[in-house]
């Protein structure tokens, strides 16, 4: 019934997940935007947190930039041969055959250059971690899969999905997806969408450690507070060589205004009680999108996968509107309902 009288098969399964992204992004939109009128999400204060998300490509795809020209060129001979015997070859059967390998080999050329143009970004990370711009690799079968570290501590190719949810009603608000393996980047980004899809900012942002880089504070000091930990103050010796005990919390002769002040920010008793909403707001919506499956992707490709894990929040968010608005679904109201409604 849902599919019109069409049989549903993997093609087809495949084709709704990835090929309707922008019209997935509204329904997220429209969905907090239904939230925010009933009351439900008053977006007051929101909790951001990357998951590293097992990548479809496998680890063996990783190629340096000689293999990668190599299978390059061997991809473009063999799609040249196949062209030529679809030229020559009358035979229905035979046709169909070479046409779809070389449907195959010329995808496989166009995954290969776009391991190659992806290249000099992870050159780049290599130089700035202190490594040999030439041990760069990217993957042959997804250029947007980068190797990072995963919660067990291994290493694996994987995506990195940012996720902003509402701390009072753990409504997800936010989503993307990066290729970094660090947060370091995500903050300000993030705020600008969730400021765009829902038509304000939340006066309180609260994000781990690996978010506050002080280019991404400056960035949002005039749209929200950030709430994150304060890293702790490299030791300082006096004249005689004995350590002298550092504030971490005192601003720094060249720290910026924005800096400054969550650094005092983060010293109040009121920030610290504050913060322990993160962990139970983001931890919380990540743990729940592991239980349902997020946990590796099933299709390449950032565009494709900003798809999957939009699906995700689409049915996260629907759960939450069943706990905390159900007459949005026709269900009525509940005594959770209505205390949203008035928090």
């Amino acid at each position: 019934w849902m599919s019109g009288g069409v049989q549903v098969n993997h093609h087809s399964l495949s084709d709704f997940r990835v090929a309707h992204g922008a019209a997935l992004d509204e329904m997220l939109s429209a969905s907090v935007a239904a939230l925010m009128t009933a009351g439900a999400v008053k977006l007051q204060r929101v909790a951001q947190d990357g998951v590293r998300v097992r990548a479809s490509a496998g680890a063996a795809s990783f190629r340096r930039k000689g293999s990668l020209q190599d299978n390059l060129e061997q991809a473009r001979v063999r799609v040249r041969e196949l062209k030529e015997q679809l030229d020559a070859d009358p035979a229905q059967a035979s046709r169909r055959k070479a046409a779809a390998q070389q449907r195959a080999r010329r995808e496989m050329e166009q995954r290969l250059q776009q391991a190659l143009d992806r290249l000099p970004e992870l050159e780049q990370i290599k130089r700035r971690n202190g490594a040999k711009a030439e041990d760069a690799r990217a993957s042959s079968t997804d250029a947007d899969a980068s190797v990072m570290k995963m919660a067990d501590g291994g290493y694996r190719p994987a995506v990195n999905a940012q996720l902003a949810s509402d701390c009072d009603s753990q409504v997800i608000v936010g989503v993307e997806l990066s290729t970094a393996g660090t947060d370091m980047a995500q903050l300000a980004p993030m705020v600008d969408q969730v400021g765009r899809r829902c038509g304000k900012t939340p006066e309180q942002w609260l994000v781990d450690g690996g978010f506050p880089a002080h280019e991404q504070l400056d960035a949002v000091a005039d749209k929200t507070e950030v709430y994150a930990p304060v890293p702790e103050a490299r030791a300082k010796k006096d004249a005689q060589g004995n350590e002298v005990e550092q504030d971490k919390h005192a601003p720094k002769s060249d720290d910026s205004t924005a800096v400054a002040q969550w650094r005092q920010r983060m010293a109040t008793p009121e920030a610290k009680a504050l913060y322990k909403l993160r962990a139970a707001t983001a931890e919380c919506v990540n743990a729940q999108a592991r239980n349902r499956g997020l946990q590796r992707m099933p299709v390449r490709g950032l565009g494709k996968t900003r798809c999957v894990v939009l699906l995700f929040a689409l049915a996260h968010n629907l759960m939450r509107t069943l706990a905390l608005a159900p007459q949005l679904l026709g269900l009525g109201p509940t005594p959770s309902a209505a205390t949203a409604g008035t928090v």
